[in-house]
Protein backbone atom coordinates (compact mmCIF):
# COMPACT_ATOMS: atom_id res chain seq x y z
CA UNK A 1 0.00 0.00 0.00
CA UNK A 2 1.46 3.33 -0.79
CA UNK A 3 0.85 5.85 1.65
CA UNK A 4 1.08 10.02 1.19
CA UNK A 5 1.05 12.19 4.20
CA UNK A 6 -0.28 15.94 2.75
CA UNK A 7 0.56 18.92 4.59
CA UNK A 8 -0.17 17.26 7.82
CA UNK A 9 -0.48 19.05 10.93
CA UNK A 10 -1.44 17.82 14.45
CA UNK A 11 -2.04 20.39 17.44
CA UNK A 12 -2.90 19.66 21.04
CA UNK A 13 -4.23 22.76 22.79
CA UNK A 14 -2.08 25.27 23.93
CA UNK A 15 0.78 22.98 23.56
CA UNK A 16 1.46 23.93 20.17
CA UNK A 17 1.77 22.29 17.16
CA UNK A 18 3.15 18.23 17.66
CA UNK A 19 3.35 18.15 13.53
CA UNK A 20 3.93 20.83 11.07
CA UNK A 21 3.15 20.63 7.62
CA UNK A 22 4.23 17.05 6.85
CA UNK A 23 4.12 15.92 3.79
CA UNK A 24 5.95 12.85 2.72
CA UNK A 25 5.41 9.61 0.43
CA UNK A 26 5.84 5.72 1.46
CA UNK A 27 5.79 3.82 -1.81
CA UNK A 28 4.03 0.53 -1.81
CA UNK A 29 6.26 -2.21 -0.05
CA UNK A 30 8.82 0.13 1.46
CA UNK A 31 10.32 0.41 4.90
CA UNK A 32 10.39 3.76 5.94
CA UNK A 33 12.23 4.96 9.51
CA UNK A 34 10.84 7.55 11.39
CA UNK A 35 13.87 8.74 13.16
CA UNK A 36 14.07 12.02 15.40
CA UNK A 37 14.71 12.89 19.13
CA UNK A 38 12.06 12.65 21.84
CA UNK A 39 9.09 15.72 21.44
CA UNK A 40 10.42 15.68 17.33
CA UNK A 41 6.75 14.45 16.44
CA UNK A 42 7.54 10.52 15.26
CA UNK A 43 4.88 8.74 17.03
CA UNK A 44 2.14 11.82 16.94
CA UNK A 45 2.76 10.82 13.15
CA UNK A 46 2.69 6.87 14.13
CA UNK A 47 -0.62 7.68 15.51
CA UNK A 48 -2.43 9.62 12.83
CA UNK A 49 -1.15 6.42 10.22
CA UNK A 50 -2.94 4.15 13.09
CA UNK A 51 -5.90 6.20 13.02
CA UNK A 52 -5.54 7.42 16.62
CA UNK A 53 -4.89 10.76 16.65
CA UNK A 54 -6.95 12.62 13.95
CA UNK A 55 -5.18 15.47 12.08
CA UNK A 56 -6.06 18.52 12.60
CA UNK A 57 -4.94 19.65 9.28
CA UNK A 58 -4.02 18.05 5.99
CA UNK A 59 -4.97 14.89 4.46
CA UNK A 60 -3.07 11.17 5.01
CA UNK A 61 -3.83 8.92 1.41
CA UNK A 62 -3.74 5.08 1.72
CA UNK A 63 -3.82 3.58 -1.70
CA UNK A 64 -4.82 7.50 -3.23
CA UNK A 65 -8.13 7.17 -0.57
CA UNK A 66 -8.00 9.64 1.89
CA UNK A 67 -8.53 8.39 5.65
CA UNK A 68 -8.25 10.78 8.17
CA UNK A 69 -11.98 9.72 9.50
CA UNK A 70 -11.75 5.81 8.80
CA UNK A 71 -11.71 4.28 12.40
CA UNK A 72 -8.42 2.61 13.33
CA UNK A 73 -9.86 -1.16 12.83
CA UNK A 74 -11.21 -0.27 9.63
CA UNK A 75 -7.42 0.69 8.42
CA UNK A 76 -5.95 -2.85 7.91
CA UNK A 77 -3.08 -1.99 9.85
CA UNK A 78 -0.85 -4.40 11.67
CA UNK A 79 1.03 -2.90 15.14
CA UNK A 80 3.81 -4.08 17.33
CA UNK A 81 3.98 -1.82 20.16
CA UNK A 82 7.20 -0.89 22.48
CA UNK A 83 5.99 -2.96 25.50
CA UNK A 84 4.71 -6.28 23.03
CA UNK A 85 1.76 -5.84 24.95
CA UNK A 86 1.06 -9.74 24.94
CA UNK A 87 -1.80 -11.44 27.10
CA UNK A 88 -0.12 -13.09 29.89
CA UNK A 89 -2.59 -15.59 30.41
CA UNK A 90 -2.65 -16.97 26.78
CA UNK A 91 -0.29 -18.96 25.07
CA UNK A 92 1.97 -18.23 21.80
CA UNK A 93 -0.48 -19.87 19.47
CA UNK A 94 -3.80 -18.04 21.50
CA UNK A 95 -1.82 -14.65 21.37
CA UNK A 96 -1.11 -14.71 17.40
CA UNK A 97 -4.48 -16.11 16.77
CA UNK A 98 -6.14 -12.94 19.02
CA UNK A 99 -6.98 -10.53 16.17
CA UNK A 100 -8.36 -13.28 13.90
CA UNK A 101 -10.94 -13.93 16.84
CA UNK A 102 -11.90 -10.62 17.20
CA UNK A 103 -12.08 -10.57 13.14
CA UNK A 104 -14.45 -13.43 13.79
CA UNK A 105 -12.25 -15.84 11.35
CA UNK A 106 -13.48 -19.22 11.85
CA UNK A 107 -11.84 -21.40 14.10
CA UNK A 108 -9.75 -24.20 12.05
CA UNK A 109 -8.71 -21.07 9.72
CA UNK A 110 -7.46 -19.20 12.84
CA UNK A 111 -5.59 -22.32 14.04
CA UNK A 112 -4.04 -22.54 10.89
CA UNK A 113 -2.97 -19.13 9.75
CA UNK A 114 -1.61 -18.22 13.58
CA UNK A 115 0.51 -21.83 13.03
CA UNK A 116 2.01 -20.58 9.73
CA UNK A 117 2.77 -16.87 11.32
CA UNK A 118 4.75 -18.21 14.00
CA UNK A 119 6.67 -19.80 11.56
CA UNK A 120 7.67 -16.91 9.78
CA UNK A 121 9.05 -15.78 12.89
CA UNK A 122 10.52 -19.10 13.85
CA UNK A 123 8.95 -19.82 16.90
CA UNK A 124 6.76 -22.98 15.82
CA UNK A 125 7.81 -25.27 18.17
CA UNK A 126 7.15 -22.44 21.31
CA UNK A 127 3.53 -22.29 20.41
CA UNK A 128 2.20 -24.08 23.55
CA UNK A 129 3.74 -21.47 26.09
CA UNK A 130 2.86 -18.29 27.67
CA UNK A 131 4.54 -15.13 27.59
CA UNK A 132 6.47 -15.34 31.14
CA UNK A 133 8.00 -18.89 29.66
CA UNK A 134 9.96 -16.69 26.48
CA UNK A 135 12.80 -14.18 26.35
CA UNK A 136 12.54 -10.95 25.35
CA UNK A 137 13.72 -11.46 21.66
CA UNK A 138 10.70 -14.24 21.25
CA UNK A 139 8.39 -12.08 23.34
CA UNK A 140 9.15 -9.28 20.22
CA UNK A 141 8.78 -11.99 17.71
CA UNK A 142 5.07 -13.12 19.08
CA UNK A 143 4.06 -9.82 19.25
CA UNK A 144 5.29 -9.08 15.06
CA UNK A 145 3.50 -12.87 14.38
CA UNK A 146 0.27 -11.03 16.16
CA UNK A 147 0.92 -7.91 13.74
CA UNK A 148 0.77 -10.01 10.28
CA UNK A 149 -1.30 -12.80 11.24
CA UNK A 150 -4.28 -10.57 9.42
CA UNK A 151 -2.39 -9.81 6.62
CA UNK A 152 -2.22 -6.31 7.27
CA UNK A 153 -1.63 -3.52 4.30
CA UNK A 154 0.61 -1.57 7.04
CA UNK A 155 2.78 -2.81 9.63
CA UNK A 156 3.57 -0.04 12.49
CA UNK A 157 6.57 -0.30 14.77
CA UNK A 158 6.53 1.38 17.96
CA UNK A 159 10.37 1.35 19.18
CA UNK A 160 10.40 -2.43 18.62
CA UNK A 161 13.85 -3.12 19.66
CA UNK A 162 14.05 -0.69 22.80
CA UNK A 163 13.58 -3.45 25.39
CA UNK A 164 16.10 -5.75 24.34
CA UNK A 165 19.68 -6.28 24.27
CA UNK A 166 22.63 -5.44 21.84
CA UNK A 167 23.25 -8.82 20.71
CA UNK A 168 19.25 -9.43 20.93
CA UNK A 169 18.84 -6.18 18.94
CA UNK A 170 21.22 -7.24 16.08
CA UNK A 171 19.13 -10.58 15.85
CA UNK A 172 15.83 -8.77 15.51
CA UNK A 173 16.87 -5.89 13.13
CA UNK A 174 17.89 -8.77 10.99
CA UNK A 175 14.44 -10.74 11.39
CA UNK A 176 12.28 -8.09 10.84
CA UNK A 177 14.09 -6.69 7.98
CA UNK A 178 13.69 -10.45 6.31
CA UNK A 179 10.69 -10.71 7.14
CA UNK A 180 9.49 -7.34 5.95
CA UNK A 181 10.93 -8.48 2.70
CA UNK A 182 9.55 -11.82 2.53
CA UNK A 183 5.92 -10.30 3.10
CA UNK A 184 6.12 -7.10 0.94
CA UNK A 185 4.60 -5.42 3.68
CA UNK A 186 4.62 -1.55 3.55
CA UNK A 187 6.19 -0.98 7.18
CA UNK A 188 6.70 2.52 9.24
CA UNK A 189 9.15 2.50 12.23
CA UNK A 190 8.96 4.88 14.79
CA UNK A 191 12.63 5.25 16.32
CA UNK A 192 15.06 7.58 18.33
CA UNK A 193 18.11 4.89 17.39
CA UNK A 194 20.30 6.19 14.33
CA UNK A 195 21.96 3.05 13.97
CA UNK A 196 18.42 1.24 13.71
CA UNK A 197 16.75 3.08 11.45
CA UNK A 198 20.40 3.36 9.50
CA UNK A 199 20.83 -0.73 8.95
CA UNK A 200 16.80 -1.50 8.60
CA UNK A 201 14.97 0.99 6.64
CA UNK A 202 14.60 1.66 2.91
CA UNK A 203 14.39 5.45 3.84
CA UNK A 204 14.70 7.66 6.99
CA UNK A 205 12.62 10.85 7.78
CA UNK A 206 14.43 12.71 10.14
CA UNK A 207 12.73 15.06 11.98
CA UNK A 208 13.29 17.86 14.79
CA UNK A 209 10.70 19.88 16.61
CA UNK A 210 7.33 18.20 14.67
CA UNK A 211 8.85 19.11 11.37
CA UNK A 212 10.45 16.92 8.88
CA UNK A 213 14.10 17.57 8.75
CA UNK A 214 15.73 15.66 5.72
CA UNK A 215 14.02 11.88 3.87
CA UNK A 216 16.34 9.82 2.06
CA UNK A 217 18.33 6.68 1.95
CA UNK A 218 20.63 6.00 4.77
CA UNK A 219 23.40 6.49 2.57
CA UNK A 220 22.22 9.85 1.69
CA UNK A 221 21.85 10.68 5.17
CA UNK A 222 25.16 9.61 6.37
CA UNK A 223 27.21 10.98 3.65
CA UNK A 224 24.71 14.14 1.66
CA UNK A 225 23.29 15.74 4.77
CA UNK A 226 21.50 18.21 3.94
CA UNK A 227 21.44 20.36 7.22
CA UNK A 228 23.44 20.36 10.51
CA UNK A 229 21.03 18.45 12.64
CA UNK A 230 21.10 15.22 10.18
CA UNK A 231 24.90 15.40 9.88
CA UNK A 232 24.96 15.94 14.24
CA UNK A 233 22.54 12.89 14.80
CA UNK A 234 23.86 10.55 12.02
CA UNK A 235 26.22 8.65 12.68
CA UNK A 236 28.59 7.14 15.29
CA UNK A 237 31.21 7.92 16.51
CA UNK A 238 29.48 11.30 15.33
CA UNK A 239 30.85 13.90 13.13
CA UNK A 240 33.71 15.72 13.83
CA UNK A 241 32.74 19.78 13.86
CA UNK A 242 35.42 22.66 13.41
CA UNK A 243 34.55 26.48 12.90
CA UNK A 244 36.94 27.39 10.06
CA UNK A 245 38.25 27.28 6.48
CA UNK A 246 39.46 25.65 4.07
CA UNK A 247 42.74 27.05 1.86
CA UNK A 248 44.00 25.88 -0.84
CA UNK A 249 47.79 25.48 -1.44
CA UNK A 250 48.93 24.20 -4.29
CA UNK A 251 47.44 20.92 -4.92
CA UNK A 252 46.38 20.05 -1.24
CA UNK A 253 44.51 22.05 1.70
CA UNK A 254 44.61 23.07 5.04
CA UNK A 255 42.91 24.04 7.45
CA UNK A 256 42.58 27.73 9.34
CA UNK A 257 40.16 27.69 12.27
CA UNK A 258 38.42 30.54 13.13
CA UNK A 259 35.36 32.16 14.18
CA UNK A 260 33.74 32.90 10.74
CA UNK A 261 30.11 31.54 10.01
CA UNK A 262 30.90 28.33 8.66
CA UNK A 263 31.00 24.48 10.11
CA UNK A 264 33.43 22.17 8.53
CA UNK A 265 32.83 18.11 9.03
CA UNK A 266 34.33 15.58 8.62
CA UNK A 267 33.41 12.04 10.21
CA UNK A 268 35.70 9.83 11.90
CA UNK A 269 35.88 7.26 9.30
CA UNK A 270 37.19 9.60 6.88
CA UNK A 271 39.53 11.58 9.11
CA UNK A 272 43.01 9.71 8.78
CA UNK A 273 46.44 9.84 10.28
CA UNK A 274 49.33 10.97 8.13
CA UNK A 275 48.71 13.18 5.15
CA UNK A 276 47.07 10.71 2.98
CA UNK A 277 44.84 13.12 1.67
CA UNK A 278 44.15 16.15 0.40
CA UNK A 279 43.06 18.46 3.35
CA UNK A 280 46.11 18.20 5.63
CA UNK A 281 45.95 19.37 9.54
CA UNK A 282 48.11 19.38 12.61
CA UNK A 283 46.90 17.83 15.50
CA UNK A 284 47.34 16.93 19.01
CA UNK A 285 46.66 13.44 20.89
CA UNK A 286 44.42 13.86 23.73
CA UNK A 287 43.18 9.44 24.24
CA UNK A 288 43.82 6.35 22.23
CA UNK A 289 41.28 4.13 23.13
CA UNK A 290 41.98 0.39 21.84
CA UNK A 291 38.73 -1.19 20.29
CA UNK A 292 40.15 -4.63 19.33
CA UNK A 293 40.08 -4.09 15.67
CA UNK A 294 41.27 -0.38 15.35
CA UNK A 295 42.05 2.38 18.31
CA UNK A 296 40.16 5.09 18.03
CA UNK A 297 41.81 8.64 18.69
CA UNK A 298 40.94 11.71 20.23
CA UNK A 299 42.75 15.02 19.10
CA UNK A 300 42.79 18.22 19.58
CA UNK A 301 43.19 20.09 16.52
CA UNK A 302 43.46 24.51 17.89
CA UNK A 303 40.61 24.22 20.97
CA UNK A 304 38.34 21.74 18.95
CA UNK A 305 38.61 17.67 19.78
CA UNK A 306 37.80 15.36 17.34
CA UNK A 307 38.20 11.91 16.85
CA UNK A 308 39.34 9.50 14.27
CA UNK A 309 40.21 5.13 13.58
CA UNK A 310 44.10 4.28 13.37
CA UNK A 311 45.41 0.91 13.24
CA UNK A 312 45.23 -1.53 16.19
CA UNK A 313 49.30 -1.14 16.65
CA UNK A 314 48.91 2.53 16.64
CA UNK A 315 50.56 3.81 20.25
CA UNK A 316 50.58 7.90 21.02
CA UNK A 317 50.93 9.53 23.95
CA UNK A 318 48.83 12.32 25.08
CA UNK A 319 50.16 15.78 23.68
CA UNK A 320 52.15 13.95 20.83
CA UNK A 321 52.16 15.92 17.75
CA UNK A 322 50.60 14.54 14.40
CA UNK A 323 49.31 14.79 11.02
CA UNK A 324 45.50 14.01 10.06
CA UNK A 325 44.24 14.25 6.93
CA UNK A 326 41.20 13.56 4.66
CA UNK A 327 39.77 14.18 1.25
CA UNK A 328 38.22 17.22 0.25
CA UNK A 329 35.20 15.17 -1.59
CA UNK A 330 34.56 13.48 1.96
CA UNK A 331 34.48 17.09 3.69
CA UNK A 332 31.04 18.44 4.51
CA UNK A 333 30.16 22.79 4.74
CA UNK A 334 27.13 24.21 7.02
CA UNK A 335 26.12 27.34 7.57
CA UNK A 336 26.17 27.96 11.51
CA UNK A 337 23.30 30.48 11.43
CA UNK A 338 21.08 28.53 8.45
CA UNK A 339 22.31 24.60 9.52
CA UNK A 340 22.44 24.53 5.40
CA UNK A 341 25.01 22.50 3.80
CA UNK A 342 27.35 24.82 1.60
CA UNK A 343 28.85 23.47 -1.40
CA UNK A 344 32.57 22.84 -0.35
CA UNK A 345 34.36 23.61 -3.48
CA UNK A 346 32.06 26.71 -4.20
CA UNK A 347 32.80 27.43 -0.21
CA UNK A 348 36.81 27.53 -1.34
CA UNK A 349 36.50 29.87 -4.30
CA UNK A 350 34.03 31.98 -2.52
CA UNK A 351 36.63 33.10 0.62
CA UNK A 352 40.17 32.74 -1.31
CA UNK A 353 40.92 33.36 -4.75
CA UNK A 354 41.63 30.34 -6.35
Amino acid sequence: MKIELKQVTKAFNKQGNAVNDLSLTIQDGEFVALLGPSGCGKSTTMLMLAGIYKPTDGTIYFDNEPINHVEPKDRNIGMVFQSYALYPHMTVLENIMFPLKQMKVPKSERVFRAHAAAEQVQLGHLTARKPSELSGGQQQRVALARAIVKKPRLLLLDEPLSNLDARMKIEMREEIRHLQKEIGITTVMVTHDQEEAMTIADRVAVMKDGSLIQYSTPMDLYNKATNLFVAQFIGTPPMNFISGDLMKLGESYTFQENQQSRLIGIRPYDLKLGNQGNVIMNATVSLVEPLGHSNLVSARIGDKLVRFFADASYRADRGTPIVCSADLQKIAVFDKSTGQSIDTEHCIKEAFAV
